[in-house]
């Protein structure tokens, strides 16, 4: 039998490959999944981007991890118009995150419902534009920092709220005020069911077009369950680095 010289090529994948998107992300840059996971409740989407996939390129072992609100949106926002708007938004909702609502405010990127943790979290945080950043990831944007209800593109970049989500010290949030941009939304913001509760409650933020009810609208949603059917991004792990021994 001759003997065939040259390459051995791949001929499978040890696991499903996934694609990557890249966009910017403050001063540097996000990879995450491509298309978004789902749609499926934001638990399953979480249990689905965790397990192990190829990478495109070099076929080596990746998974994903659960993205903040701010990576969410910052994936959302890259190419808005082709991408996001209408193979998310428009049909289903972009599960941003989880949020916690309080009697005086909204927690992001958070799981406590521990109240007296909550607001002791607080102590430490650094105060910007009327917000508070807690950490990297987490913020806390008390109800008289943003409007409820229907509101332009400009009022709601520039709320608590949205700043929160984006975890922006700025005045503006950037990449919401492109998403929910004239643009897009002729009739401008609805920022839906954020009102007061007496005991913390655990929810999934929601972003989504709402041409069929009201017309055109951008919605961020407060009041989602975990139940809900949308899609979540999922960004990618880094590989773990190795330490040698000395």
């Amino acid at each position: 039998m001759k003997t065939e010289y040259g390459i051995i090529k791949k001929q499978f994948e040890e696991f499903p490959v996934r694609e990557l998107l890249v966009v910017p992300h403050g001063n540097s840059s996000l990879t995450v999944s491509f298309p978004a996971f789902g749609p499926n409740t934001y638990t399953a989407n979480l249990e689905e981007m965790s397990k192990n996939y190829s990478h495109p390129i070099t076929g080596k072992r990746i998974s994903f991890r659960e993205p903040t609100t701010s990576e969410s949106i910052s994936a959302a926002a890259y190419d808005f118009e082709n991408m996001a708007k209408p193979k998310i938004f428009d049909p289903k909702w972009l599960q941003a995150g989880y949020i916690v609502r309080t009697q005086d405010g909204v927690f992001t990127n958070t799981k406590e419902l521990d109240e007296k943790v909550l607001k002791s979290s607080l102590n430490k945080a650094k105060k910007a534009n009327g917000i508070y950043l807690i950490n990297d990831k987490m913020a806390f944007a008390p109800y008289e920092t943003f409007k409820q209800g229907f509101q332009d593109c400009d009022t709601f970049a520039e709320s608590g709220l949205a700043r929160a989500l984006e975890h922006t010290q700025k005045k503006t949030a950037k990449n919401l005020k492109e998403i929910a941009s004239p643009k897009f939304y002729k009739k401008g913001v609805n920022v839906w069911r954020f009102y007061s509760l007496k005991e913390p409650a655990l929810r999934v933020v929601s972003l989504f077009s709402d041409s069929n009810i009201y017309g055109g609208e951008f919605v961020v949603g407060g009041d989602h369950l975990d139940g809900y059917s949308g899609y979540a991004f999922g960004v990618l792990r880094k590989p773990a680095k190795l330490v040698r021994k000395k």
